[in-house]
């Protein structure tokens, strides 16, 4: 388990090439999922583009190092529009105020756990008072861009040392309320499809992309068409960035 202060500013190593290809500069936060999904890499010749790295294509996260198997794996944020649409919503969870469902105001959060081979978030570290006390991650039922809201039994859950937290790898948490889903949703993912489409459409594909069941979707150089690329989409997110990381 790692805090979010001990993965930022560590450098990104490929081990293909044994060189550092950044730092990290930030983490990437999917208030849905309550996972790390992204994590953003400063390199010396940034200039334009900011440049992040899929978690999915992490390696290890050490002591010293993040590493990736190669170059590749640190991509242009603009070929991959999921992550620009969440790092635009800003969830960065430290300083955000943590309140229970019912309105009660437990604190301010200091830090996040994190799961480093999964990147589910396991806990928030919350100033209560003069204590610093650690909300369960399963507790939580919101993260917003300044508001946490945890349920009302978190109190009850507290830990004050970050060994006592149970790891949630590898295991989705189901949330303990419905939550409100906004109706813009929709219709954000329909612009996000398209944005997809529009970067993608006319590229070359450098290797076989598989499915999930490791069939042949898209054939190595296969000039990509709107169909193509709809059809990796229906895959689900994973296989658009692994499109994505696979076309000139």
């Amino acid at each position: 388990m790692k805090s979010s202060a001990q993965v930022i500013g560590l450098p990104v190593i490929s081990i293909q090439n044994g060189v550092q290809l950044g730092q990290v500069k930030s983490l990437v936060v999917n208030p849905e999922k309550g996972t790390i999904d992204f994590l953003i890499v400063d390199q010396e010749n940034w200039e334009i583009s900011m440049k992040a790295i899929p978690f999915r294509h992490v390696i290890g996260i050490g002591e010293f190092a993040v590493t990736v198997e190669e170059e590749r794996a640190v991509l242009d944020l603009n070929v991959i529009p999921i992550a620009n649409e969440l790092v635009n919503k800003k969830i960065t969870i430290k300083q955000a105020k943590v309140m229970t469902r019912k309105g009660q105001l437990l604190g301010e959060a200091t830090e996040f756990y994190m799961d480093e081979e999964t990147g589910h978030i396991t806990g928030i570290e919350v100033q209560i008072g003069n204590e610093l006390r650690i909300v369960r991650a399963d507790h939580v039922i919101t993260y917003g861009k300044d508001l946490l809201i945890v349920h009302e039994d978190a109190q009850q859950t507290l830990v004050s040392n970050v060994d006592e937290l149970v790891t949630l790898k590898g295991t989705q948490v189901e949330p303990l309320i419905e939550q409100i889903v906004p109706t813009t949703v929709d219709n954000e993912l329909d612009e996000l499809r398209q944005k997809q489409i529009d970067m993608l459409k006319g590229k070359r594909v450098l290797k076989d992309i598989v499915d999930v069941n490791g069939q042949v979707l898209i054939s190595k150089d296969t000039i990509l068409t709107k169909e193509h690329i709809i059809r990796a989409q229906e895959e689900g997110p994973d296989i658009v960035i692994e499109l994505s990381m696979n076309v000139e």
